[in-house]
């Protein structure tokens, strides 16, 4: 085939196949609730600071959950922890969403969503440990690739909508979610097998309980201070997380409350953005992976940049204000597809492939505790304007650029890079 990324997906093998092919799953369950999931909180009689409160809160439980995501890998296998971790971070809050009447059912359904760290760490292990290294930047684009196809089944959500109204219809969406992402934990589970790396770790730590396996921490911090690239991966996954958070909470907020797009529309503009993600990963994304990854982070920041500012500068009257929405979310979509892949990819390619587990959990359970403060934050400033937490993603958009600039300028060894990269085309 003459598209690389197409090419990585028919000759997936073994975990990366069964990882990839059942991606799609957890998109037709959980994404299409989430174009809703702040407006609903909003319509349960939460304000802006609350929902921002609830993302914070989602994130120091994932903290917690990244600490421990190392050690419960490596003590479990890859393989269980993925399911076990997937059934309580998604298929259990799916239940509580369902229900939810108050603040304090999205705050238990928060905590329990943060053990999607552990999940984080087992499921990326389990999807490239066993791949060549050649192929891990394909393999991430694919993956979000599956993941944003659900995208055409979002007019469901619109007519569910539409006919129901927002809290029936999202409760509905729940339970979807429940069902598909529950038959996705077991089709995973038969149809993958544990790593070798993990079928290693499982015999060194057969002795050793998680709290013993989390002391080993102190070494696993050496290893990572001792890389200019994963720190700069770190740094870089860090601000990606924070303005793709903020973006997700209060894209819909300042959509359907301060530019007065009816509730039904919401998941069409979804729409839009995940066909251009996926576009720009398929066709895009793998002409400028060949080298050096400067150049796609760099587009990707600023992909994101205009967007997010575009946002900002549409008016509440007059029809010009849906073809700025979807000019916006042209480079939203571009910016999202770009970054998301990047961030992932980055860390895998810088990672010490011998202690992986404990070191992406290290990783995720920094990127959380920096991106924490921002849900809270944004929901703050949100109270005062709703344009202003894009105004704080413009900022931190701003420094991604600075600090990739002054990394490939100061740091001449990017062999990681180059191999993982040049190898795909």
């Amino acid at each position: 085939m003459s598209n690389p990324l197409l090419s990585t997906l028919v000759g997936l093998k073994g975990n990366p196949r069964a990882c990839i092919y059942t991606e799609p799953l957890w998109g037709l369950s959980m994404m299409l609730c989430l174009p809703y999931a702040s407006v609903y909180m909003l319509a349960l009689g939460l304000n802006d600071t609350q929902v921002g409160f609830i993302a914070t809160i989602s994130m120091l439980s994932q903290v917690v959950f990244a600490f421990l995501g190392g050690p419960i890998t490596d003590k479990m296998g890859r393989k269980k922890a993925t399911a076990v971790f997937d059934f309580i971070a998604w298929c259990v809050p799916a239940l509580i969403w369902w229900r939810a009447e108050n603040f304090w059912f999205f705050f238990v359904a928060a905590i329990l969503n943060g053990s999607m760290r552990v999940t984080a760490n087992s499921w990326n292990c389990l999807l490239i440990e066993d791949a060549e290294k050649k192929h891990i930047t394909g393999i991430y684009s694919l993956a979000i690739v599956c993941g944003q196809f659900c995208a055409f089944f979002a007019p469901i959500s619109s007519i569910l909508v539409s006919r129901l109204t927002l809290v029936p219809a999202i409760r509905i969406l729940y339970i979807n979610a429940f069902v598909l992402m529950t038959l996705k934990i077991i089709i995973l589970y038969f149809a993958s097998k544990e790593t070798k790396v993990g079928s290693m770790r499982l015999l060194e730590t057969r002795d050793k309980n998680i709290f013993q396996l989390a002391g080993g921490y102190r070494g696993v911090i050496k290893i990572i201070l001792h890389s200019r690239g994963t720190i700069f991966a770190l740094v870089i996954a860090a601000l990606i997380w924070i303005v793709s958070m903020i973006n997700t909470t209060f894209w819909q907020v300042i959509v359907n409350k301060k530019l007065l797009v009816p509730d039904a529309m919401l998941p069409m503009f979804m729409v839009l953005r995940s066909i251009l993600a996926i576009l720009f990963l398929l066709f895009v994304m793998p002409k400028l992976t060949g080298g050096l990854l400067k150049i796609p982070l760099v587009l990707g920041f600023a992909c994101y940049f205009v967007g997010q500012g575009l946002l900002i500068l549409v008016p509440v009257d007059g029809m010009v204000k849906y073809p700025l929405l979807c000019l916006s979310l042209v480079f939203d979509g571009f910016g999202f597809g770009a970054l998301s892949m990047l961030a992932e990819s980055l860390i895998a390619l810088h990672v010490n492939p011998d202690e992986r587990a404990r070191i992406m959990a290290i990783q995720h359970m920094l990127i959380m505790m920096a991106t924490a403060p921002f849900g809270w934050i944004a929901g703050i400033l949100s109270d005062v304007s709703r344009n202003l937490p894009f105004v704080l993603n413009l900022f931190m958009i701003a420094v991604g650029v600075l600090i990739t600039f002054i990394y490939y300028r100061k740091n001449p060894d990017h062999s990681a890079e180059l191999h993982g990269a040049a190898a795909e085309n």
